[in-house]
Order: C-alpha cells, then sequence, then structure tokens
C-alpha cells in the first residue's frame, strides 16, 4: 500500500518551538534558524477560535506533531510560516503556489516562464529557499504579459492591461 503524504511532507521548514506573546501573537522558532512572531488576529476572528481568544486558553499553546496547537484546534506550520513571512513583506510559498495556480501552470512550465530550473521552483513552492524580490517581480510581469515563445520588449499601457485583465 502507497504511504499517503501530507503537505508537512512536501514542506521544508519545521517548527521547532512556539510560545504566546501578547494577545494573538505567537513566537515561533523554525530549524532554518529563523524565529519569527506572527499576529494570528485576522485568523482568530473566525467562529472556530471563540474560545481560544480568552488570553488564559491563548497562553496555552502548544507544539504538537509539527502544528501550533489549543485543545483540539490547530494551525499548520505551512500556514503559519507563510503568514509570518507576509507579515514581514516578504513572499511565502503560498504565494507563490497561488500564482502557478492561478496560472494554471506545471513545474516544468512555471521554470520555463521564470527562466529557473524545475528543481528551483520546487524549492520555492516548499519553502526550502526564501524567494528572491526578482523572482517574485518576475512572476508578475510574467502574468501581466504572458508572453508565448519570445518576452515582451514593454509592458502593456495601463489601458492595454485593463483590456487585458477584462478578458
Amino acid at each position: 500500500m502507497a504511504k499517503v503524504q501530507f503537505m508537512s511532507d512536501f514542506f521544508y521548514p519545521t517548527l521547532l518551538a512556539v510560545k504566546a506573546l501578547e494577545p494573538w501573537v505567537v513566537r515561533t522558532v523554525w530549524n532554518t534558524g529563523e524565529t519569527l512572531d506572527v499576529d494570528l488576529a485576522h485568523i482568530f476572528k473566525r467562529k472556530a477560535f471563540t474560545e481560544i481568544r480568552h488570553p488564559s486558553v491563548f497562553k496555552k499553546v502548544h507544539l504538537q506533531n509539527g502544528a501550533i496547537e489549543w485543545f483540539d484546534t490547530e494551525l499548520g506550520a505551512d500556514n503559519v510560516y507563510a503568514w509570518a513571512k507576509e507579515q514581514l513583506g516578504e513572499v511565502s510559498h503560498e504565494m507563490f503556489e497561488s500564482w502557478i495556480t492561478r496560472n494554471n501552470l506545471s513545474l516544468t512550465t512555471a521554470a520555463t516562464a521564470l527562466g529557473i530550473s524545475r528543481r528551483m521552483v520546487s524549492y520555492y513552492r516548499t519553502a526550502a529557499k526564501p524567494i528572491p524580490r526578482a523572482i517574485w517581480l518576475a512572476c508578475l510581469g510574467w502574468e501581466i504579459t504572458k508572453p508565448a515563445l519570445s518576452l515582451p520588449k514593454e509592458l502593456p499601457s495601463t489601458k492595454e492591461y485593463a483590456v487585458l485583465r477584462a478578458a
């Protein structure tokens, strides 16, 4: 029988520790050497987190099987890592994956579009390597122009861009 793989099997950074700071902010420690504070206020607005919003309950956060957990509620490490990166103004693996999906690209076609190796696309997709700003800008530029075989010599005007996006 084949082994079922979960996102954590593909996701690189491993969450090593978590600690509650102020209400709805947790400090996370990763095997990459990063210590990232994550504001969870946007998540805690959801009804499922009503009980955890109590400060005494929130402080009981702990690490369980690689996820952040309170009682029966947990947050996956990959989501928490992405939120932390995005809150720092960086590009997350989830943003990169969303770009690939939104443009209906495979690893190979994404690599071709960006002029990088398929392996690097895989690294970026799983957060095994940080996504350089230049790569993210290339993603956005590619999405606007969607060149067929050769790169465009200029970007579309505002009006042309509006027409392209409306289609």
